[in-house]
């Protein structure tokens, strides 16, 4: 089992922000365990587990990073 912190940077408008509906859909993702919104450069910091880092992945590339609102994502992955 492959465990990672992803830290996920959101766009925002002046009339809309995305932090609220990226973390809604992000929570939705299988192997997503938890999404806390933070302060600081990222906006939300994702807890994921998954069986191979291939799997894990494919979660960040082509579930998280498509998500609309999402700008960029950091994904640091637990060696020990």
């Amino acid at each position: 089992m492959v465990t990672a912190f992803i830290l996920v940077k959101v766009g925002s408008g002046e009339q809309l922000n995305f932090v609220k509906s990226v973390k809604e859909e992000i929570s939705k993702i299988k192997g997503v365990q938890k999404v806390h919104g933070i302060f600081g450069r990222y906006d939300l910091l994702v807890q994921a587990e998954a069986a191979s880092l291939e799997e894990l992945s494919r979660i960040v590339i082509d579930k998280m990073r498509a998500i609309n609102g999402v700008l960029s994502t950091e994904s640091l992955v637990v060696g020990y």
